[in-house]
């Protein structure tokens, strides 16, 4: 689909500089949907979700840190921090109770929370953590990634910036998060990575990102929130499988899941058709008193 009307805007809070990017919504509006993306990336992480749906205004900030964003200078790179400010933004735009909250994978959580203290129409979440990184299968690797981010916070700073923007890096976390085949995917996600996966602010902001991304799960929230809650998860996906999505779903007052197939933990980029039609599905029964 043919990229929509973009408007960037820059915002002030906490020491930091926000980057927001915003879609205007094709007539007839169905609706305004505030989007957090996830660790390590940006606005652009969800550019082909949006495009596939054309009929809301879809309000998306660069999370400070990451992308155009700067890191915050007197709050906490982590899921407190980065609801608060999104808070703070929130109010700035005037995002009242009608809006709809959206949040992909660590951008789950944040807003999760984040609903737990502003009154949103309904919560979106797109492969939704609903297990401790550290408890799971990926253990290990998330012991080791924490390690590895620790350690480029501290060596010097040429290096440590080599290594966390390294193309190699880059294509490995590609290879094993792609479940599609199709090679046009695949490239397309390499090249996504490649290009945005190192858009971030400081080594150490991304360090306490990371640890803030692999300790907390949108679990951690679920049991306040009454509002009406979507969540699509990858049937593959290595951080959350089907048995504890369907777990974190009935910790919700009310939420449905769907589990795409095939998809892992980029259903935003290998599933966006797909992962769109859900979302206006959902967003249209809940307009229609039918949820």
């Amino acid at each position: 689909m043919a990229p929509r009307q973009q408007l960037a805007t820059t915002h002030h809070f906490n020491g930091a500089e926000i980057r927001v990017y915003t879609h205007p919504a094709q007539k007839p509006s169905r609706g305004v949907i505030y989007a957090v993306h996830g660790f390590r990336g940006d606005h652009h992480g969800l550019a082909r979700i949006v495009s596939h749906l054309p009929h809301y205004t879809v309000v998306v900030p660069d999370l400070p840190g990451f992308g155009s964003s700067t890191s915050m200078l007197d709050l906490d790179h982590d899921v407190d921090g980065y609801a608060e400010v999104l808070n703070q933004l929130a109010e700035e735009l005037q995002l009242g109770p009608s809006v709809h909250l959206l949040g992909h994978s660590f951008g789950s959580i944040v807003a999760a929370k984040l609903a737990t203290v502003r009154s949103f129409a309904s919560l979106i979440l797109l492969n939704p953590i609903s297990e401790l990184a550290l408890e799971s299968d990926q253990a290990l690797l998330s012991k080791l990634a924490s390690g590895y981010y620790e350690a480029c916070a501290r060596i010097p700073a040429g290096i440590g910036e080599a290594l966390l923007r390294s193309r190699l890096f880059s294509d490995a976390m590609s290879l094993v998060m792609t479940k599609s085949k199709d090679p046009d995917i695949r490239a397309y996600v390499r090249e996504q990575h490649r290009a945005y996966f190192g858009g971030f602010h400081s080594r150490a902001t991304l360090a306490q990102s990371y640890r803030a991304s692999i300790s907390s799960t949108v679990g951690d929230y679920s049991p306040a929130l009454g509002l009406p809650t979507l969540m699509v998860a990858g049937r593959e996906d290595e951080l959350g499988t089907p048995q504890t999505q369907e777990t974190l779903r009935a910790s919700f007052a009310d939420a449905q899941l769907v589990m795409l197939e095939n998809v892992g933990h980029l259903i935003h980029y290998e599933k966006a058709p797909e992962t769109a039609k859900a979302i206006d599905r959902f967003l249209q029964q809940l307009a229609a008193g039918r949820h």
